[in-house]
């Protein structure tokens, strides 16, 4: 499946469109005793990431499941925010507070003593439109689904979208550690069903794919096109 098939979570797009498993339980620490309800909690604070608008257990990121600088690079997303209301037809690189999450990175790694080793993070933006006969209410629950499964299938670092201009304009981007996770994220039944729904529900949309690059100990970085 070809990665310009797929929704912001990599869902399987039907042919002619325009171009442009149960998640895992969650699991503490082995105990000898049961762990009290703030203990888990504090367990779960420590471990577990909202990466996304949806705070449920079952769409939080494992920092356990990812190598060192997927996780840092995670916990830095957590204070991504658009720049510009103009956000569904800005250009990526400038669309972000990208300077703000990269200080943030740096002093995460600061404090760990950690030593970043380049590494390279591949993005989606998913650009719509949705006409006005489109329900937003239902984009949003066949959205929730495809989130589970992609937090499930692993490797998905970040989910932001906003919310449709005037003219039904929106965008929607990804964050995940390798365009084969991505890949991995998108094969579930709800995104199958996304993808069921997109020609009723959109009227134009667009991907674009970025790549990310955090060079060694995070001196210097870049976002470009994914090639």
């Amino acid at each position: 499946m070809a990665v310009d098939q797929v929704l912001p979570h990599l869902a399987e797009l039907p042919s002619g469109s325009s171009r442009e498993k149960e998640p895992p339980e969650v699991s503490t620490h082995e105990v000898e005793a049961p762990l009290s309800d703030s203990a888990i909690t504090s367990i779960r604070d420590e471990h577990f990431l909202v990466q996304s608008p949806y705070t449920e257990q079952e769409h939080l990121l494992d920092l356990r499941t990812l190598d060192a600088e997927s996780a840092l690079l995670a916990q830095a997303l957590a204070h991504m925010r658009s720049l510009r209301p103009d956000y569904a037809t800005s250009p990526y690189a400038e669309t972000f507070n990208w300077n703000e999450i990269i200080q943030e990175l740096t002093r995460l790694v600061r404090e760990r003593g950690h030593k970043w080793k380049e590494t390279s993070f591949f993005i989606v933006a998913f650009r719509s439109q949705i006409p006005p006969t489109t329900v937003y209410e239902d984009l949003g629950a066949l959205d929730k689904v495809a989130h589970a499964e992609a937090i499930a299938s692993g490797g998905f670092l970040k989910y932001w979208f906003g919310h449709p201009d005037k003219d039904g304009r929106n965008l929607a981007t990804c964050v995940w550690r390798s365009q084969e996770e991505a890949i991995k994220g998108g094969v579930g039944r709800g995104h199958r069903k996304a993808a069921a729904a997109t020609r009723s529900l959109y009227s134009h949309w667009k991907i674009d794919r970025h790549r990310l690059i955090v060079r060694d100990d995070v001196q210097s970085w870049e976002i470009i096109d994914w090639e």
